[in-house]
């Protein structure tokens, strides 16, 4: 089986692409990466060269396109099972979140973008914002309080979960956001992971520039 290309935006903006760079990397299979600058004269058209929907992330992989990073963390999980919880109730649990980190906190995602480099942003709340970073305070609390003997991630190893709510943390670091011990300690964990932080490197040399992101 030929390496598998993952096809990323900047890795400074680029909340989708992060989670399946993350998973991969995490279970330790081997890719190829091809990074498309976003928002450039030629982005699409770059795009559409590897993927049909037009959007990154997308992995190219034994003649078949996956897109979308959910799609892709669970093509990974069918490699390496362990990127799910072991136990049942667990994977349950872990798909639960994973997808509704995938299609809500919509007053999250606009008002802070993820943005690596930048640090100590503020920007005005909202009630809408507040409920999706409780939401996601309370989901990091409960499964921390049920796994925090199995070890430092979500459900004690590392999961899709963590790969899914990867770049909420960044965010919140980034957006200097009020956070209790367990949030801190649950970022701080992401923060000193050696995969997560070749990408944080790599995020920091990048020297594009989208303004759109670069709020607060």
């Amino acid at each position: 089986m030929s390496t598998p290309t993952l096809v990323i935006g900047n890795k400074n903006y680029s909340s989708w692409s992060l989670r399946p760079w993350l998973a991969l990397r995490k279970a330790g299979i081997a890719f190829d990466e091809v990074k498309v600058f976003l928002d450039k004269p030629d982005t699409k058209k770059r795009i559409l060269e590897h993927t049909p929907a037009g959007k990154v992330p997308a992995l190219v992989t034994g003649g078949q396109t996956v897109w979308d990073s959910l799609a892709i963390c669970e093509w990974a999980a069918e490699q390496v099972p362990a990127l799910w919880p072991r136990d049942a109730a667990d994977r349950a649990h872990a798909r639960s979140i994973s997808a509704e980190m995938h299609s809500g906190f919509m007053a999250l995602r606009a008002a802070l973008p993820m943005n690596i480099r930048a640090t100590g942003r503020k920007v005005p709340s909202n009630p809408a914002l507040e409920a999706d970073i409780a939401r996601i305070l309370e989901i990091w609390a409960g499964c921390r309080a049920t796994h925090a003997d199995a070890g430092p991630w979500l459900f004690g190893e590392f999961s899709i979960a963590d790969a899914m709510f990867a770049p909420v943390a960044t965010r919140l670091r980034t957006y200097a956001i009020a956070l209790d011990e367990t949030a801190k300690a649950y970022i701080d964990t992401l923060f000193a992971d050696p995969d997560f932080k070749d990408w944080l490197t790599e995020a920091e040399a990048e020297e594009d520039m989208l303004r759109i992101e670069e709020v607060g």
